[in-house]
């Protein structure tokens, strides 16, 4: 997707990915004169609606504008879950006794359809961990030891 906007010195801005950090700061101070809404398309912050409109993510570039000029707001815990809300880090025990981690837990993990894991209980303290199957035993201790 592209954003185009001419902006006050009339050149003509074209971008496929939203700016971020240095880049997107100074291309604010430059173009104070814009509404926030010119901004954001002219920094990449858009979206594409299902007939074809190109929207502005003004939000989004906030954000953006934010972390870059150092700010961090809400926590350290930035990992988002369903609908961008905080991961909550918690399951239960559903009805027929299945425990389900989630979509959102499985993509901060990286894990991927097929993967095998060993299920191990450690059962005085209740703990559950599933160890990949191609860990070998050494790495598992390894990383007990950490």
């Amino acid at each position: 997707m592209t954003a185009t906007l001419t902006c006050n010195d009339n050149v003509t801005t074209a971008v496929t990915t939203p700016m971020v950090g240095d880049e997107l700061l100074t291309f604010v101070k430059k173009n104070t004169q814009l509404s926030k809404t010119a901004l954001a398309l002219a920094t990449g912050y858009t979206s594409q609606t299902k007939t074809g409109e190109t929207r502005s993510r003004i939000t989004a570039m906030l954000d953006a504008l934010t972390e870059a000029s150092g700010i961090h707001i809400g926590g350290t815990n930035n990992k988002k879950g369903v609908a961008g809300r905080s991961l909550s880090y918690v399951a239960r025990v559903q009805k027929n006794n299945n425990i389900i981690i989630g979509k959102a837990y499985s993509a901060v993990l990286g894990l991927q359809e097929g993967d095998e894991f060993e299920i191990r209980l450690n059962k005085n303290s209740n703990v559950i961990r599933l160890v990949p199957s191609s860990m070998t035993e050494e790495e598992v201790e390894a990383e007990q030891a950490a």
